[in-house]
């Protein structure tokens, strides 16, 4: 019983490592990557489906994004949808492909998106702690009703903190090498 406190711990810990480091990459640089249209729906045949879904996004330059839809009847939605997203790109549409050129940061947008990473990063570090918690609480279930001794509870406790400033770590080396992604000039 005891390992399974643990190792769902350790997964949901995970599964929150790998939500910051999404949210981490939809941050703009002043680079292109295809994760920055990765939240972006548009209207094929009157369902929202996100624009993978109808066309190829590729990268062929550092600052543009090449969108190229399966349908050219797509070109206009998909220009349309980019501009609604308020990411501050401006689509040009040739009828054929959709290119999205990458402006350059101002230092202000660029303090802006640091602040942004920062807040991802404690809304991550909140995540791992609140799953600490309720593993704990958990543990303490089992101790009260003798699943687990008092030792054990003491042991799988230290374990799961160490997991707990593991993972918090992670978030902050994530964070920080965004935030030097950003800042590039």
């Amino acid at each position: 019983m005891s390992s399974d406190h643990k190792a769902n711990a350790k997964d949901r810990m995970q599964k929150a490592i790998v939500a910051i480091g999404h949210e981490l990459a939809k941050v703009r640089t002043g680079k292109a990557t295809t994760a920055l249209l990765d939240g972006i729906r548009v209207n094929s045949y009157g369902s929202m489906v996100t624009i993978n879904q109808v066309a190829t996004i590729s990268v062929p330059e550092p600052r543009l994004i090449v969108v190229q839809p399966w349908e050219k009847a797509m070109a206009a939605e998909i220009s349309k949808a980019i501009l609604k997203a308020d990411l501050g790109l401006n689509p040009i549409n040739d009828g054929v492909l959709v290119r999205v050129p990458i402006p350059q940061l101002t230092e202000e947008r660029r303090k802006d998106l640091v602040k942004l990473c920062k807040k991802l990063a404690e809304e991550g570090r909140v995540a791992v702690r609140n799953i600490r918690r309720d593993a704990n609480e958990h543990l303490k279930k089992a101790e009260k009703s003798k699943e687990i001794s008092e030792d054990d509870h003491r042991r799988i406790s230290e374990e799961i903190q160490k997991m707990t400033d593991e993972y918090i770590s992670e978030i902050d080396d994530l964070v920080t090498a965004k935030e030097a992604e950003v800042m590039e000039v």
